[in-house]
């Protein structure tokens, strides 16, 4: 279990990789109802410059929806929890190909147009199944998604997030591409540190330890390879903020 205490003051040699919704951003009803504001576009353009380009999203939204959340601001990253990764050159890598999973989507679209209030989201290499609006369908939307997973072969499995279940390639992972990006400039070299919420940031979690980095869950305390923990979205916000600018000025 992580420590239940902030993670300690930067360094310069540091490399930053950030989940983004439950991390830097509130979770809203609907992944298309976010807002990301002007303040944390500054931050992380500040971030940027600290660290010599070493700031990267890492998150289950793929990469065009994080550029458009972000605009104008096009960091490095990797979008649908891997499955697609873009360098600091801007090169993206995407594996695996989506129309694979088309089985297990008719198993989805038919419970999502059975059960008013649940969501599908198609992604890279991934199906998303959302039933924030309706908890009480979780059990019913574990067992869909489940199914469907098995109509595609152990290739793919379900990922649990917070209240989603994902149907994504058993290869990919937070984790895997925090690697990968490890091994390129400006990020090789450096010390990464990665700050996550969800289940889905375990593995990348992993990685950074044994890297000998820092991992920083966030929220209440609980079960986690993380070492270090902030308590929401704001705290979040405000930890970054005073790393670029402690003298507070931009408060």
């Amino acid at each position: 279990m992580g420590k239940a205490r902030p993670p300690p003051p930067w360094r310069d040699d540091w490399a930053l990789f950030l989940d983004v919704d439950g991390t830097i951003v509130e979770i809203a009803a609907t992944p298309g109802a976010v807002r990301v504001p002007a303040r944390l576009i500054s931050i992380l353009t500040a971030a940027r410059d600290r660290l010599g380009g070493a700031v990267a999203l890492v998150s289950g939204r793929e990469l065009a929806d994080l550029d458009r959340l972000f605009a104008p601001l096009q960091l490095p990253g990797a979008g649908a929890h891997g499955a697609e990764r873009r360098s600091a050159d801007g090169a993206v890598h995407v594996k695996p190909p989506a129309d694979s999973l088309a089985p297990a989507e008719a198993f989805l679209v038919r419970f999502v147009a059975a059960h008013k209030g649940t969501l599908l989201e198609r992604k890279q290499g991934s199906l998303a199944l959302h039933y924030r609006n309706v908890p009480w369908l979780e059990p019913a939307a574990e067992g869909v998604a489940a199914a469907a997973a098995a109509v595609v072969g152990p290739a793919f499995h379900v990922q649990r997030g917070k209240k989603v279940f994902e149907i994504k390639a058993a290869s990919v992972g937070k984790g895997c591409a925090i690697a990968e990006l490890m091994e390129e400039l400006p990020f090789a070299g450096r010390r990464p540190v990665f700050i996550g919420d969800d289940v889905t940031d375990e593995d990348g979690f992993e990685v950074v330890n044994a890297l000998g980095g820092h991992s920083v869950a966030v929220g209440a305390v609980r079960d986690t390879r993380a070492r270090w923990r902030l308590a929401d979205e704001a705290h979040v916000l405000r930890w970054l903020e005073a790393q670029v600018d402690p003298t507070g000025v931009s408060a």
